[in-house]
């Protein structure tokens, strides 16, 4: 057991101090400070009142109505009496953003033309339309003899609620507080399964090319040697995520007030603790699973180089994985899914949605968590044999035939 936790230990600290890490763990920082001030970055650069549209009433009634309606916007507009090319060309000296001309049908209702340098800014061009279109209603509703408050009554939303004869159903409240946390763990299970799998095979690849294996092997078994990496890497990982999740609640916290809203339209406020303890469950067998896959694999490359080559079906895996969860997001009790999450490489993601969006028996949860330690357990003991005959391989890996090559010589050890 102590040369289990001086290889662990030795994987945690070596990999800790690297040039990858670091530069990895902010650049993810980097990305959650972008995130968090997202708005008053975007703020910023636009400015609040920085647009100045020109105006030429050619109905000479219009302006007047517009102004009071785009009073509460974050953009400015100015009467022209000028020519409407005069007003075009001092739209292209940017005096101002756009231009825009009024005039009315036969019908006496409003229409526009817009003219600007380019229409690449969608949201003004969508504001300045929107705006219009409530001046061409409320003039409609005038000549109709139909007040404001009737067409607000009209256009108001229908009162809508939905309720689920199932006793066993979740109710609405309940499954906007499982999807913010399933997505964001379905998410964090796909990230680290891909980068710390990936480089759980590159350490052991590493560790190979060097020749450094075959005296490790040598003194420790190939399955303690290989759970050793495993937990290394893993201890990494939660170094890495612990600050990630710290740094990101004290930006949530300094910032409680601006985005308590988006945390409630994703669910994120009022999280369930037995849903936080599946997913720490399923994240953690979804690592073992594939960490163990990672690591047999890693031991039958003899170059670093061919780490990429040859995880490529397990990737393919996780991408598999990841998009029926996705699917699964909006289907939970679809037939693909439920047969989905008993299958061990697709268990972690598809289960862990099912039991966040739906009601599902005790017994099911327990016969998907057996089977994905039975799969662990089984990898382990094939992926342990691979491992002590694939240290010993030296070609270069054309394919997972190497497998075979690597139990061969664990008989002939």
């Amino acid at each position: 057991m102590n040369k289990f936790w001086i290889i662990a230990s030795h994987t945690y600290l070596s990999r800790l101090k690297t040039k990858m890490f670091y530069i990895s763990t902010i650049l993810v920082l980097a990305f959650i400070m972008l995130m968090a001030n997202f708005d008053s970055i975007i703020e910023s650069f636009s400015g609040e009142g920085e647009h100045e549209i020109a105006v030429i009433d050619e109905s000479e009634g219009l302006y007047d109505t517009l102004e009071s309606s785009v009073a509460d916007k974050d953009w400015e507009i100015t009467q022209l009496t000028s020519s409407i090319e005069d007003a075009k060309q001092a739209v292209i000296n940017e005096e101002y953003s756009a231009l825009v001309t009024l005039h009315v049908d036969e019908n006496g209702l409003p229409e526009a033309t817009f003219y600007a340098n380019n229409i690449t800014d969608s949201q003004l061009v969508s504001d300045v339309q929107q705006s219009l279109q409530q001046l061409k209603v409320r003039i409609a509703t005038e000549q109709l003899g139909i007040e404001q408050a009737q067409i607000m009554d009209i256009f108001s939303p229908i009162p809508f609620e939905k309720i689920s004869l199932d006793s066993n159903s979740k109710s609405e409240e309940e499954l906007n507080q499982a999807r913010g946390i399933v997505y964001v763990m379905l998410m964090l299970l796909y990230i680290a399964v891909l980068m710390y799998g990936n480089l759980i095979a590159t350490d052991v690849a590493t560790e190979k090319s060097s020749r450094v294996m075959e005296i490790l092997v040598s003194s420790v078994s190939p399955v303690t040697h290989m759970f050793a990496k495993i937990l290394g890497i893993a201890l990494l990982g939660m170094t890495q995520v612990a600050i990630f999740i710290l740094v990101g609640f004290a930006m949530l916290q300094s910032r409680k007030s601006e985005v308590g809203g988006m945390l409630e339209s994703f669910g994120l406020e009022n999280i369930s603790t037995t849903l936080i303890l599946y997913g720490v469950l399923f994240f953690l067998l979804g690592y073992l699973l594939y960490a163990t896959l990672a690591a047999m694999l890693g031991s039958i490359v003899s170059r670093v180089e061919e780490v990429n080559q040859v995880i490529i079906p397990m990737t393919f895996l996780i991408v598999i994985a990841f998009l029926l969860s996705m699917f699964g997001m909006g289907v939970p009790d679809s037939t693909v899914v439920t047969i989905g999450s008993y299958i061990p490489f697709f268990t972690p993601m598809l289960m862990f949605v099912r039991v966040g969006l739906l009601d599902i028996a005790m017994w099911e949860v327990l016969l998907s968590v057996g089977i994905m330690v039975a799969t662990i357990l089984l990898f382990a003991f094939i992926g342990a044999k691979v491992y002590r005959g694939g240290v010993l391989l030296y070609d270069k890996s054309t394919s997972f035939k190497d497998i075979k090559k690597a139990l061969q010589l664990t008989k002939k050890g």
